[in-house]
């Protein structure tokens, strides 16, 4: 089997993982375990030396980044038509893509991680975090804003299922990770969940073992501490997307807390 896929579970690389399981890819999903620093390990920075999933590996050929892996995928398996044929309309659907890309996906790593950003002050830190709360909450309502927009049936991807989707669903999970109720978001939360019922898209929500709505599971932990390793430096690189004050997103660290059962091992084939 040529195809092979790092991801880590909840990470942004659910986006390409239910796109290649969308165009009924043959594909091996290779699980990295994140939040034990398994993306620093000398196997995986001989893949990837930037320590960030997703990545996506073909024979001998190696695509990073998000971006990059949605439009090799797409060119792979035309006849998935994961992306609209019409330019335009394709653009727009990438536009958004990597809106959420270098825009939401950073402000989320702000929220999570904000010694990233203004370093070891408390009080800086939390004052960040606020307001890259409230920031968020804003990116969100653009997406619910577009999502109450869509025809009966329809997709922020086009006629079909595709990648602004799964990443709108990533962004939404993340924010109730974080305090903010998708239940306010109506539209949105309504189509995260029509795409989560999507037969592709509900086997990688279970291969990666990650609930879809993680706001009751957040507040019920009032911020408590999370038992999280850090690397030198205390930043958690894992995730291509977009740096922000030069520190790559968090969410390497974002999702121990959807994690209820044993782990298969890693680096090596999960379970299809």
């Amino acid at each position: 089997m040529a195809l092979h896929l790092y991801y880590g579970p909840g990470a942004c690389s659910f986006v390409p993982h239910t796109l290649l399981e969308a165009a009924g890819a043959e594909f091996e999903p290779r699980l990295v375990k994140l939040h034990k620093g398994e993306q620093f390990s000398p196997e995986f920075k001989a893949i990837n030396p930037r320590s960030q999933v997703p990545v996506l590996v073909d024979g001998d050929a190696v695509v990073t980044q998000i971006a990059a892996i949605v439009g090799y995928i797409d060119a792979k398996f035309p006849e998935a038509g994961l992306l609209p044929a019409d330019p335009l309309e394709r653009a727009r659907v990438m536009g958004l893509v990597a809106w959420i890309n270098n825009t939401v996906h950073p402000t989320f790593g702000q929220m999570f991680k904000p010694q990233g950003s203004v370093g070891d002050d408390e009080a800086a830190q939390q004052a960040l975090k606020a307001e890259a709360k409230k920031r968020y909450a804003g990116q969100l309502r653009e997406l619910e804003d577009r999502a109450a927009q869509l025809p009966a049936g329809g997709f922020l991807s086009g006629a079909r299922f595709g990648p602004a989707d799964a990443y709108a669903l990533v962004a939404l999970r993340w924010g109730g990770m974080m305090g903010i109720d998708p239940e306010g978001y109506p539209a949105l939360w309504a189509h995260v969940q029509r795409v989560a019922e999507l037969p592709p898209v509900a086997r990688v929500i279970e291969r990666e073992r990650v609930p879809l709505n993680q706001f009751k599971k957040a507040y019920a932990r009032k911020d408590s501490k999370r038992s999280v390793k850090r690397t030198p430096g205390g930043l958690r690189p894992g995730c291509a997307s977009s740096m922000v004050s030069g520190v790559p997103c968090c969410c390497a660290t974002s999702f121990t807390m959807a994690r209820p059962r044993p782990e298969p091992s890693t680096l090596v084939p999960s379970t299809r």
